[in-house]
């Protein structure tokens, strides 16, 4: 069963790209609690800008936002090929494994560390005590859990919407604008539930700051959509050598219609 199921190559891809699909939202999730800035790593000076009366604000963000433009790029080739089902068969699955993730690290952190070598084993790297680390780095609290699971899951969904509404118009034409006009809004809905969820629910976070953290990081997001709006194309590429153009044209038509049956 196996065998037959893998000698597909369209089977095949589906595992392939699922895979780096899954691995690429969980490693988002686990860096996700280190914020880096944008300006530092560009070699630019650091911006210093005010946004809806807060000031001082600038391009700072998690790095979990480095891995996010492969997830989306992934999700609007599989909606290409496998329809809206593949994504939402893969949106539930992904979800349910971060979920579980965040459940083994909580008992991970909860096991009693060892007092002896281990806890101080970094002391001289600047970490004198490993558990603390440990517990700071994968025990993100439970706001940002709840709040980037619920954004991943609405962001996923309202992606292939989206993606299927534009292709119900375009038809097989115009990937970059379907490719890209899902990420956009998509990125957008993401970006609203996870800021206003995780810091103005559920932690009391001003809405004017809340917003300005949405738009500044929107902005990033918006540029680095339309900065790897090429690669889409490198993708389609890819998979058209992979399967041969007559099936990948085929899998894309079935796609099609699956869409317009929903």
């Amino acid at each position: 069963m196996v065998h037959a199921l893998l000698a597909d190559k369209a089977n095949r891809l589906f595992a392939v790209l699922a895979g780096f699909f899954i691995a690429n939202a969980l490693l988002a999730e686990m860096i996700g609690v280190k914020l880096f800035q944008l300006e530092t790593a560009l070699g630019l000076p650091k911006a210093d800008f005010t946004l809806l009366g807060q000031p001082h604000l600038s391009f700072v963000l998690s790095v979990g936002v480095l891995p996010w433009p492969l997830v989306f790029i992934l999700t609007d080739v599989i909606n290409d090929y496998y329809g809206v089902r593949g994504v939402r068969f893969l949106t539930i699955l992904t979800a349910a494994i971060i979920a579980f993730a965040f459940v083994v690290m909580y008992f991970a952190i909860g096991m009693p560390p060892d007092r002896g070598w281990w806890i101080g084993s970094g002391a001289s790297s600047g970490v004198p005590d490993m558990q603390a680390a440990f517990a700071n780095i994968f025990g993100q609290g439970m706001n940002i859990i709840i709040g980037s699971i619920t954004a991943f899951i609405i962001g996923q969904l309202v992606d292939a919407f989206v993606f299927r509404r534009i292709k119900r118009v375009t038809g097989d034409k115009r990937i970059w604008l379907r490719a890209t006009g899902s990420t956009l809004v998509s990125q957008l809905i993401d970006s609203v539930v996870v800021t206003y969820l995780a810091f103005w629910v559920l932690r009391d976070m001003s809405f004017p700051l809340a917003t300005a953290l949405v738009l500044a990081a929107y902005a990033y997001k918006l540029t680095v959509a339309l900065l790897a709006t090429p690669l889409i194309y490198l993708a389609h590429a890819g998979v058209e050598r992979y399967l041969g153009v007559e099936k990948a044209r085929a899998m894309r038509a079935a796609a099609l219609q699956q869409a317009d049956e929903q």
